[in-house]
């Protein structure tokens, strides 16, 4: 497994200080974020996983942690939005140009507008997916959402 992706190239370049950790992917596991909070032995509010989905019908980002469900309506009003719907997995994948399961908000193949959950910046460091399977990057939360340019809002339900 290569330790370099874009999502790793775009964090270098942008000076951000991060480590890699690699963990076996389980394709069938019920919750990828959940299994990989278990396979690095953290906790699951620390592995925050990346969502595509469409606001009024233009692609966004939203990154939450891997215990906890997207709120549709909370999603669009962080994006002035009236609606948010989650984006099919062929779409996410041509848009983002990483495979579902592999999905980094780092490097994607444009810039997609981009969304934090408030709650994980309650951490001194998240693990966010590095842009491939069973592979995560550990850093600071305020970095990742200064590097995406995001928009910090509450997203949970």
């Amino acid at each position: 497994m290569s330790r370099a992706t874009r999502g790793t190239q775009m964090l270098e370049g942008a000076g951000v200080a991060f480590t890699v950790h690699s963990y076996a992917y389980d394709p069938s596991a019920d919750r990828v974020g959940i299994q990989a909070a278990d396979a690095l032995g953290e906790a699951p509010d620390r592995v925050l996983k990346t969502l595509m989905a469409l606001v009024d019908g233009q692609p966004a980002c939203a990154i939450i942690a891997s215990d906890r469900e997207l709120a549709m309506k909370k999603l669009a009003a962080a994006f002035g939005g009236k609606s948010a719907q989650m984006m099919k997995p062929a779409d996410a994948e041509r848009i983002t140009g990483y495979k579902v399961g592999g999905i980094s908000p780092f490097g994607q193949k444009r810039r997609i507008r981009t969304a934090i959950d408030a709650d994980a910046l309650a951490h001194p460091y998240v693990y966010i997916n590095a842009g491939q399977r069973g592979l995560q990057v550990r850093l600071d939360p305020r970095d990742a959402q200064r590097v995406l340019d995001a928009i910090v809002a509450p997203l949970r339900v």
